[in-house]
């Protein structure tokens, strides 16, 4: 039997906004529903991983999103240092997911052949598939990839007993999550293959999307790899904060996502 892992969600950002920009057609209420940014650390008793590296203090400015603490911060808060992480797994290459780039010195970035050949190729031509990727952020990836630091993966994929990605596509063609057993069973780190619970309960894609037909599939896809549909983590719902337990009472926004959720 594989390994169980612990899994914390991190948030390192915020951005206010309605709910009608968080769904294709709209919203017939349109309150308040904003965005949360998070990274993610799978925790193995002999190895660390970690889902997605954010953004930093000057991309918040420049994306007028707010960091509410520092990506190496919260990682810190719960006993991970940076430097020492040797396995990064990279969702997509959004700015919000692919900053920081000498965060993790050391690290092996993990990446599917389809993002990459996505974020250097014609569509890129396009302002609106293009505008969420920071040029910088790129180039740093194939820096890395000269360096023999990127690990490339086609479809389905293990990276050790216990964690696998799966490219479901949608939101980028590259788009991967991540499946990661745990004491609960096995939990699936949507990142942007769902922004909120929202969209994959009801099934309503979020409008920043390559393919709505790959999004759509990918619902499915989640659903499938997880034990439940409550082993499903969204990308950037707040609600993850208030469904799971909090690491410590004195750490705000750091949650336990291989443990049963509250209520």
């Amino acid at each position: 039997m594989s390994e169980e892992f612990q899994i914390f969600a991190v948030r390192y950002g915020h951005h206010d906004r309605n709910a009608a920009a968080n769904f294709i057609g709209g919203d017939e209420h349109d309150g308040p529903m904003a965005l949360d940014y998070f990274v993610w650390a799978i925790v193995g008793a002999h190895k660390t991983y970690v889902l997605d590296t954010g953004f930093d203090a000057a991309m918040g400015r420049k994306r007028n999103r707010t960091l509410v603490r520092p990506v190496d911060e919260g990682l810190k808060a719960i006993g991970i240092e940076p430097e020492r992480v040797t396995d990064v797994i990279i969702s997509h290459m959004h700015f919000d997911h692919a900053g920081n780039r000498e965060m993790f010195p050391n690290a092996r970035y993990h990446v599917q052949d389809v993002e990459m050949a996505y974020c250097t190729g014609r569509c890129m031509c396009h302002d609106y598939l293009r505008h969420a990727y920071e040029p910088a952020d790129v180039a740093a990836m194939v820096g890395r990839l000269f360096e023999d630091r990127v690990a490339f993966h086609d479809g389905d994929s293990q990276i050790e007993p216990g964690i696998t990605v799966h490219r479901v596509g949608g939101h980028t063609r590259g788009l991967q999550i991540t499946r990661v057993r745990t004491r609960r069973g096995w939990v699936v780190l949507g990142s942007d293959a769902s922004h909120f619970y929202a969209n994959f309960e009801q099934n309503r894609p979020f409008p920043v999307v390559a393919d709505v037909s790959e999004m759509l599939a990918g619902y499915d896809r989640m659903r499938a790899l997880a034990s439940s549909p409550r082993h499903i983590i969204p990308g950037h719902d707040p609600l993850v904060l208030s469904r799971y337990p909090a690491v410590r009472d004195d750490l705000d926004g750091i949650v336990r996502l291989d443990a049963d959720p509250i209520g």
